[in-house]
């Protein structure tokens, strides 16, 4: 199958180093090429391209703005180039909001160590966000996804509820979640639905710049009754805090569960880790810190990272949930885990934060 892109960009010669770079692959065609967000708006609705790659600052009218009202008038997954600025962050994460599934570097240098590596990132990015479906949406809400199996179902209906869990009466110390594409809206989703008295640590793990991620954690702070923060090395996680794992770096813990501490390194010895941060390092970590008593969750991401962490926490006894397929935008690391039986639960993304709190007896 091929799908069909449409390149936003002011610049010339950006929209036709990234045609090119999508035109190498035969799954993938560039139907079009709009100079700024109006342009967007007019040749996504004429050429009903599978996914939009999206410039945040454009004459006439900017990225942001035009993802709005793509996603109010014909919704269609869109990926965002931005700069590793904290403005380009500020920029890449309002356009999240707007409804935005994905983000890349506007430099491929930043991506990848060399340019065939970035150039493949990028294909495998615009293809899994082509794999989904976007329907109408009511404006106070996030886009409905659909697998290609799944579309004949009614358009314009959400996701059922699924029945939400009892507690299960387990003894627990500590809450970890492990996400990638599509991950700072889900966390969103889940974070801002727990209440300040939530009484463990929580330690999350998303894929992300470093420039990202102290944005996200601010940007999250403000929204939630929790505390969120990015994590820093030395400190000691409190109950009721989240602790972002920092861009780049590798979030580890060493001490005890009353008394987790965490460690920040900057990775230089494990060059053969793909990701920074890595699910797999932190939940292996704490594992060995918190033994059986974590409650781990896998949100939508790409690839696999996490499955191999999950592991070691289940060998000790904790809990594994993931995210069901209908309600993620990349159906990867949730996928991983479920298909190597590791994880106990699948679940839709609007009943996760009610499960938490029920199966962690938390109240409020």
């Amino acid at each position: 199958m091929q799908y069909k892109v449409l390149v936003v960009d002011d610049s010339t010669f950006f929209r036709k180093r990234v045609a090119d770079f999508l035109e190498q692959d035969p799954g993938l065609t560039v139907v079009g090429q709009a100079r700024n967000g109006q342009e967007a708006i007019d040749m996504a609705a004429s050429l009903s391209p599978d996914v939009i790659t999206m410039d945040v600052e454009m004459p006439v009218m900017d990225g942001i703005t035009a993802v709005k009202k793509i996603m109010a008038q014909k919704p269609v997954p869109i990926l965002m180039f931005s700069s590793l600025t904290h403005d380009g962050a500020e920029a890449t994460l309002n356009a999240l909001d707007a409804g935005a599934l994905d983000f890349l570097p506007k430099k491929f240098e930043d991506i990848a160590r060399e340019r065939t590596e970035a150039i493949s990132l990028l294909q495998q990015r615009v293809k899994a966000l082509a794999r989904r479906r976007i329907f109408a949406r009511p404006a106070t809400s996030r886009p409905v996804f659909r697998t290609p199996a799944t579309e004949t179902q009614t358009p314009r209906s959400t996701p059922a509820k699924a029945p939400l869990k009892s507690g299960s009466g387990k003894r627990y110390a500590a809450l970890a979640i492990g996400a990638s594409t599509g991950g700072p809206v889900a966390l969103q989703t889940v974070l801002t639905e727990l209440p300040a008295s939530f009484s463990y640590p929580i330690f999350l793990i998303q894929h992300m710049p470093g420039t990202f991620t102290s944005a996200f954690a601010a940007r999250m702070n403000n929204l939630c009754k929790i505390n969120v923060k990015e994590a820093e090395n030395g400190e000691i996680a409190k109950p009721g805090w989240a602790y972002l794992a920092p861009g780049g770096k590798q979030m580890l813990f060493e001490g005890t569960s009353r008394a987790p501490r965490i460690r920040i390194v900057e990775d230089k010895d494990q060059s053969n880790i793909t990701y920074k941060p890595s699910v797999d390092l932190s939940f292996a970590s704490l594992a060995r810190i918190y033994g059986g008593d974590v409650l781990a969750v896998i949100l939508t991401g790409m690839g696999a990272d996490g499955r191999e962490g999950a592991r070691s926490l289940k060998s000790r006894g904790a809990s594994i949930w993931a995210q069901d397929e209908k309600t993620c935008v990349v159906y990867g690391m949730p996928q991983a885990v479920a298909a190597a039986g590791i994880s106990s639960e699948s679940m839709p993304l609007g009943d996760i934060a009610a499960n938490i709190k029920t199966e962690m007896s938390v109240r409020g």
